[in-house]
């Protein structure tokens, strides 16, 4: 991860005040809301399907009516949340929160559509500083999320706060390809087909830039492992996933 000066951070390529990046990010977001989904299918080739299908496996919620209260962070289309409770009983229920009210809207939209909105709860909030009280969920995820929040570290011990004890935390997250000769082919896939993608199907490049220098940003597996023990996860793990695009984290409230 390319080093922080005292009250900054990085937003793609360049350092901004840590004060500044949210707003960054959340332009980024309400400008692409609604074609993120159909974004994700075209940029991973429908691959984010299966990364989240497997995550969801990890997860693996209740199928009977055993109480289970998930926190998904960074989720406002409600793509986990729904895919969670489909997979789950009827003691499921979710919180989807995010800090992007257009994101949400989507979100409640879908739920709606699949009857899941009594099972699903939508909230604006901020991953840093969440208003949920202590202990009070089962499992917490996030999915390609946690790279766009200022202070990471903050997220992460917010995250420890309200998971119960024997909860789990899951995050799926762009990684650091390792396999010789396709890591150069991704990072010209990268730098020069996304945001030309991005451009056509949601009129905003350099949003698709963003997200792009954002990973690129993002620490790898075995750093980020770090700062989810730093929190006070214990029995931290790490799989990678199509060559390293993609990395999924997880660790335990003990």
């Amino acid at each position: 991860m390319a080093q922080q000066t005292e009250g900054a951070t990085h937003f793609g390529s360049q350092e901004v005040p840590l004060a500044d990046k949210q707003l960054l990010v959340d332009g980024v977001f309400r400008s692409v809301a609604r074609r993120y989904d159909l974004m994700n299918d075209l940029m991973s080739g429908g691959l984010h399907r299966a990364w989240k299908a497997a995550k969801i496996t990890a997860l693996n919620p209740p199928i009977g009516p055993k109480p289970f209260a998930l926190l998904d962070v960074a989720g406002g289309t409600g793509d986990i949340a729904l895919r969670a409770a489909e997979a789950s009983g009827e003691g499921f229920c979710a919180v989807v929160c995010d800090i992007n009210p257009d994101m949400l809207a989507i979100g409640r939209e879908r739920a709606a559509k699949h009857a899941l909105e009594q099972r699903l709860t939508f909230v604006e909030g901020n991953a840093e500083r969440l208003q949920f009280p202590d202990r009070r969920f089962d499992a917490y995820t996030i999915a390609f999320g946690i790279r766009n929040v200022p202070r990471i570290e903050a997220a992460l011990k917010e995250a420890f706060r309200v998971l119960k004890p024997g909860g789990r935390f899951l995050c799926l997250e762009f990684s650091h390809v390792d396999l010789p000769g396709f890591d150069r082919i991704y990072e010209l896939y990268s730098h020069n087909v996304i945001p030309v993608l991005g451009r056509i199907v949601t009129g905003d490049a350099d949003a698709y830039r963003y997200l792009v220098e954002s990973i690129r940003q993002f620490p790898k597996p075995a750093a980020f492992a770090d700062m989810i023990r730093a929190a006070g996860f214990s029995r931290v793990s790490c799989e990678a996933m199509s060559g390293g695009i993609v990395t999924l984290h997880s660790g335990w409230r003990l």
